[in-house]
């Protein structure tokens, strides 16, 4: 397969690696600031998926430096607030055959790229292994809660297809399985990293920290509430039969295996970047005011996730 990589942090960095390290062609596309910092085109992984390093066939700076455009594969990594700019940028460089997997966080990635290239073209993935950028060019896998999902949630690509691709993430190191119910599963994870992410990010502390105490515990039942609420009045269609149901695994199941693992939403803070709250808690806002429901805890906490950005 010819695949790009549009986004080389953290999530960019391992799948490129891995990918080119097991025999695909792969290009990536990153920043200009980082450019300069990737010596030999060589990226680096570590950690749970092991140690790998690999050189790729080309980096870009931008989509238009791309003459090849007969691509299989177009991975987007970056953060949800650049996915109407990227897709639009990659849209030039869309074969016949292309397909692009979402490799992101929150919600509105998919409706965004459907509308701009087509639902036939676009697999929706839910990603919850957590990776970190140790410097430019090397990440490291720290935490490994599933399998990566990939799907098309209207049924627009076969399923052949999808099970091609997971064949060579899985040869590559990258546990994927295929889903037609990948939709109401990257909802799962939306409720994990809304209730998550932002108050790790507030207070600065691992998700163990935040399950420990009794008083955010309380705040992340609460935001978990509301967005159920919300997914009720939109009719999105959840896994779980209802939100207390949802907790149980939450604590039981998805906390203790990662309970060390510090949010990317506090890293950004702490590098001065702009965070993706508005692909979650502040999503979940927009969605709850289009129905007139009131989800004061989920607000209050997009406030001051916003705030917190505004400090550093």
């Amino acid at each position: 397969m010819k695949i790009l990589i549009f986004g080389l942090g953290a999530l960019g960095t391992v799948f490129a690696t891995s990918l080119k390290a097991s025999g695909e062609t792969v290009f990536g596309i990153t920043k200009d600031k980082y450019i300069g910092k990737i010596r030999n085109k060589t990226l680096e992984i570590k950690g749970l998926f092991g140690e790998k390093r690999a050189q790729l066939d080309n980096i870009f700076t931008s989509s238009e430096q791309i003459q090849d455009r007969d691509l299989d594969l177009i991975i987007v990594s970056v953060k949800a607030y650049d996915t109407e700019i990227v897709i639009n940028q990659i849209k030039p460089l869309l074969g016949q055959n292309t397909l692009v997997l979402l490799a992101q966080n929150g919600y509105g990635n998919y409706e965004i790229a459907s509308s701009v290239i087509g639902k036939e073209r676009v697999i929706l993935s839910r990603i919850i292994f957590g990776a970190k950028i140790v410097e430019p060019a090397i990440a490291e896998v720290t935490v490994f809660a599933d399998d990566i999902v990939i799907g098309q949630p209207d049924n627009m690509i076969p399923e052949k297809k999808l099970n091609e691709i997971a064949d060579i993430f899985n040869k590559a190191g990258l546990p994927t399985r295929v889903s037609k119910e990948v939709y109401a599963i990257l909802w799962d994870k939306i409720l994990y990293n809304s209730a998550l992410n932002p108050l790790g990010a507030i207070l600065e502390c691992n998700y163990g920290t935040l399950a420990k105490h009794e008083e955010t515990r309380k705040i992340m039942n609460k935001i978990v509430e509301e967005i159920f609420n919300v997914a009720k009045f939109k009719k999105i269609k959840l896994n779980w039969a209802d939100y207390k149901e949802y907790l149980n695994y939450f604590y039981e199941k998805l906390v203790p295996p990662t309970a060390k693992h510090f949010p990317s939403m506090y890293y950004d803070i702490k590098n001065g970047k702009k965070t993706e709250i508005d692909a979650f808690n502040g999503a979940i806002v927009k969605l709850a005011k289009q129905c007139n429901l009131s989800i004061p805890v989920n607000e209050t906490i997009t406030n001051l996730v916003k705030v917190k950005e505004n400090l550093i």
